[in-house]
């Protein structure tokens, strides 16, 4: 299959779409897997009959619409193929294949390249030092005047569910072209934070009742893990405001006018999710100095214990040590009552040392 764009010369074949009927892919691809998850070219928010990727794009030229091209983990050699088809700048397409980027947005020439960290809550019956509690992935979006390329990296953040939403729903928002697809996206990623944080917060707040619950409890390693974890989805929403404020405030030949507003809204929601996991930090932050100072302060009570209980005991160890002596002459050494005595004032001491201890709260 070859371009057929007039003027362009004939490129490498596109990787074969997913068969129809076949199940998407919800998990790693599989080796041998196919890369396009799905392509369809949209024209007055409908979905045209099925077409041939390598045919999708001048169709898309001609009927005055775009296509959606969907890919899951595309190797270097299938990106590529599909970026001379597409005309997508090297350094985006880089970025693409081998993922772990930051959200960004970048502008080559008309068309545009977003990368948004997606996230996933990972359930766990309970939090431990070493449980995993978010999972991140990616997905970039190429976008250009009738095309869309949606790249998805991770076992989730799977977009058929919103593909189909779009298709049956959203027909007006289709009208509005490629950048109502990026649109959806990033909605549906800042969406998915939100349903986390709000996940989030159940194990923050079951560390909070653990920490100032009566048992004593050691849980500075859950409270670490718990912020590492914070910390990794902190990296996939900060970053986002930047580019959201980029489409909803300047002017971006890709993005029409009409779809600011949109990109403003997901820009609010993003900003609102900063904002809780900003609270949820320094929540943890207090939660874990809660720890550290009661943890401190059960250890100054475990030692004022040992403490008490040694002074008790220093009195017989004194009094049993100076009668050990074996010398001939000392106070009713030879009296009959001696010993009684003796017991009697080492039950007395201690007693009184007892009590002592225990109105000062030592015991």
């Amino acid at each position: 299959m070859t371009d057929t764009r007039p003027g362009t010369p004939p490129g490498p074949p596109l990787p074969a779409t997913r068969p129809a009927g076949v199940p998407r892919r919800t998990a790693t691809r599989a080796a041998g897997a196919d890369a396009i998850v799905d392509c369809a070219v949209y024209v007055d928010g409908r979905r045209e009959p099925p077409i041939d990727p390598g045919e999708a794009l001048a169709a898309a030229s001609e009927r005055g619409g775009f296509v959606w091209l969907g890919l899951f983990e595309p190797t270097e050699a299938e990106l590529g193929a599909i970026a001379e088809h597409y005309g997508l700048h090297p350094l985006a397409v880089e970025d693409a294949v081998y993922a772990h980027q930051r959200p960004k947005l970048e502008r080559y020439d008309d068309d545009l390249f977003m990368v948004l960290k997606t996230a996933r809550y990972v359930e766990h019956e309970q939090l431990t030092a070493t449980s995993e509690v978010v999972d991140t992935g990616e997905v970039m979006v190429f976008l250009g005047s009738n095309y869309v390329i949606t790249v998805r990296h991770g076992e989730h953040g799977d977009l058929a569910d919103l593909r189909h939403r779009m298709e049956e729903e959203q027909r007006d928002l289709l009208c509005l072209g490629p950048a109502a697809v990026l649109y959806a996206v990033a909605d549906l990623v800042v969406d998915t934070f939100v349903e986390v944080v709000a996940a989030v917060q159940d194990d923050v707040d079951e560390l909070e009742a653990s920490v100032f619950s009566p048992e004593r409890t050691d849980d500075i390693g859950r409270l670490y893990q718990l912020k590492r974890e914070l910390m990794s989805l902190r990296r996939a929403v900060a970053p986002l405001e930047v580019p959201l404020q980029k489409l909803a405030e300047r002017q971006v030949d890709a993005v029409p006018d009409p779809m600011r507003s949109y990109f403003r809204d997901v820009q609010d929601h993003a900003i609102r999710v900063r904002d809780q996991l900003g609270g949820l930090d320094e929540l943890l932050s207090s939660i874990l100095q809660a720890s550290l100072a009661r943890t401190t302060m059960a250890d100054n009570e475990d030692m004022r214990k040992i403490s008490a209980w040694a002074g008790i005991i220093a009195v017989p160890t004194a009094i049993a040590g100076i009668y050990g002596m074996n010398f001939e002459f000392m106070p009713e050494l030879e009296w009959r009552y001696g010993y009684p005595l003796v017991l009697l004032i080492i039950v007395t001491a201690c007693v009184l040392l007892y009590r002592g201890f225990k109105r000062n709260g030592w015991l």
